[in-house]
């Protein structure tokens, strides 16, 4: 996690425009914990993980969005216990992420 916000400051410096996405809150089956990080710029590079596979290019895409609106989202992603098994996992679940833009500060 401290070399996403280490790696997000250095970005800024550089002059590139950032999202940070947040994991805040999980039920069920997750892939990360809460508190995990993924730092997208405006080209869609990334740099940490907050779930993985197609969730994470919806974060990336919804990451562009936020960082040329400025407004902050807060995304829900889920799978249910029926489906579970299909995609690899051993049971359902819920994923809350906090997506929001950052400035060369480092502030929202």
């Amino acid at each position: 996690m401290h070399d996403v916000l280490f790696a997000a400051n250095d970005w800024l410096q550089q002059g590139r425009k950032v999202a940070l996405a947040t994991v805040i809150e999980t039920w069920g089956s997750a892939p990360q914990p809460v508190g995990s990080r993924l730092l997208i710029d405006r080209d869609g590079d990334f740099l940490g993980s907050v779930s993985g596979g197609c969730v994470e290019g919806a974060v990336i895409s919804e990451a562009i969005d936020v960082i040329d609106s400025g407004n902050c989202r807060v995304l829900e992603f889920g799978v249910a216990d029926e489906t579970a098994w299909e995609v690899g996992l051993a049971c359902g679940g819920r994923i809350r992420i906090f997506v929001e833009a950052l400035d060369k500060a480092g502030q929202p």
